[in-house]
């Protein structure tokens, strides 16, 4: 049974560094998602990885701080956070997008049909 189920999240320091995963079973041959949800707010996507792990594509927000990879082999998605700020406080989901979608500039364009239930990362001296 296909399923994402995301953990590593917790409270860290603004400068600190957290580490992601995401348990993604069944979906080894999609492109998928980390995005996030900050409190009153939407959902704002953060970084896709392509399915065989080899093109990312970040959200100017995070560009330079986060690193997203896969590891198919243990079906398993990551996403490294450095230099973390108050700002990237939010529930942060894996998710599949839906087809199709596209990239605007670098920037995903699209929906999604499948998220986990998160993991809240908190961003606080």
């Amino acid at each position: 049974q296909a399923q994402l189920v995301e953990s590593g999240g917790g409270l860290v320091q603004p400068g600190g560094s957290l580490n992601l995963s995401c348990e993604a079973s069944g979906f080894t041959s999609s492109t998928l998602s980390w995005v996030r949800q900050a409190p009153g707010k939407g959902l704002e996507w953060v970084s896709n990885i392509n399915p065989v792990g080899d093109t990312t594509y970040y959200a100017d927000s995070v560009k330079g701080r986060f690193t997203m990879s896969r590891d198919n082999a243990k079906n398993t998605l990551y996403l490294q956070m450095n230099s973390l700020k108050p700002e990237d406080t939010a529930v942060y989901y894996c998710a599949k997008p839906s087809l199709p979608f596209r990239y605007v500039n670098g920037r995903f364009d699209g929906e999604y049909e499948a998220r986990g239930q998160g993991t809240q990362v908190t961003v606080s001296s």
